[in-house]
């Protein structure tokens, strides 16, 4: 299984890490399916650092609250699996401690910066074609959509 997340800067094609976060894996899947984050913002954006988004309140990033929101539920982090190592390209749960994710997730831009996020944050994908477009995502743009791809 894969996504393709669609962008005005150009199209992630991601490929999961089903063995190594399943649970994690299969919540992203199941919001991306019902349309969770189609029009969502990236709401946080710290060059070299992360992109950052799947927050409900980001269609309208003059909500006071963006950055704050989730599915409604949480979900428990995933550390233990072979890919937790926050490269350049890798998608992982955002979360406000630990077992507290949900929607929100980033994006890390660079090795150097995020290397401390290992085994604390659960590693769920990677960008593998079109990582350029990470670089040129700015806050406020939008998800257009997430598609899953199943083979």
């Amino acid at each position: 299984m894969r996504a393709e997340m669609h962008t005005a800067k150009g199209v992630m094609k991601i490929e999961f890490y089903e063995k190594d976060a399943p649970n994690t894996v299969a919540n992203f899947v199941k919001l991306a399916k019902s349309g969770f984050y189609d029009g969502l913002a990236f709401h946080r954006v710290i060059p070299t650092f992360v992109i950052q988004g799947g927050c409900p309140f980001s269609r309208d990033m003059s909500d006071p609250r963006v950055g704050s929101g989730g599915p409604g539920y949480k979900i428990n982090c995933e550390t233990s699996g072979a890919n937790q190592y926050h490269d350049r390209g890798v998608l992982s749960m955002a979360h406000a401690g630990r077992n507290t994710g949900g929607s929100q997730f980033f994006i890390c831009l660079s090795r150097e910066q995020t290397a401390h996020l290992d085994r604390q944050h659960t590693c769920f994908g990677k960008v593998v074609e079109g990582l350029e477009v990470i670089d040129k995502i700015r806050k406020g743009d939008k998800i257009e959509k997430v598609e899953i791809i199943e083979e």
